[in-house]
């Protein structure tokens, strides 16, 4: 029991310790939330220990999503785009995962494109790639799009379609179009910077 016990505190000022270099970089609220996770944690009081480290995380994570809109491309030539929004989800809803999203209209045409990481849903994707079968019984190809494997999927009759794109394992890029041609739908996912993306943080 001993020895769980010294494992167990010696995990948590692991994640104590590495939220607190994180933390430095992201502002003092980051850092306060994480000083007063060590403090209750240090005196005994592990729930409000956990609830300070979930809130410093939530705030990592709304930090990540800031920097995610970046990728979001600029809009083609002829259509409008929408405020790009980002959100960091805790593990209780959809098992977590920060993302950022953005959409672009042409009357009467429409495109959103999000991009997902720290995601569980990245392992089923990567499994779709991996697996034909799996591919052509949902009516994608796999097809290359700026130098990466994307899924296309397009119905040519109601001009609606998207593309999945998985970048180092670790970036989920998905692109929904309605009233949309298949160009404009691959000219938007051809404008994100996958080199930039797989290098961040």
């Amino acid at each position: 029991m001993a020895r769980f016990v010294f494992k167990s505190r010696g995990f948590v000022l692991g994640v104590l310790c590495s939220l607190v270099f994180a933390g430095v970089a992201y502002g003092d609220e980051v850092t306060d939330a994480i000083s007063e996770g060590l403090q209750s944690y240090q005196g005994g009081k592990y729930s409000d220990a956990m609830a300070s480290l979930n809130y410093a995380s939530q705030l990592i994570g709304q930090k990540k999503g800031g920097d995610l809109q970046s990728f979001l491309p600029a809009p083609l030539s002829g259509w409008e785009a929408s405020e790009a929004t980002s959100q960091a989800a805790g593990a209780a809803l959809f098992g977590g995962g920060v993302s950022a999203e953005r959409r672009y209209t042409k009357d009467p045409g429409s495109v959103n494109v999000q991009i997902v990481t720290d995601s569980p849903m990245l392992q089923g994707i990567m499994t779709m790639f991996s697996n034909p079968m799996l591919l052509g019984s949902d009516g994608g190809k796999l097809e290359r799009i700026a130098g990466e494997k994307a899924i296309v999927k397009y119905n040519a009759a109601d001009k609606s379609g998207d593309i999945t794109l998985v970048i180092a394992n670790r970036f989920l890029v998905t692109l929904d179009g309605n009233d949309a041609s298949l160009e404009d739908l691959k000219a938007y996912a051809a404008k994100i910077d996958y080199k930039k993306l797989a290098a961040m943080q």
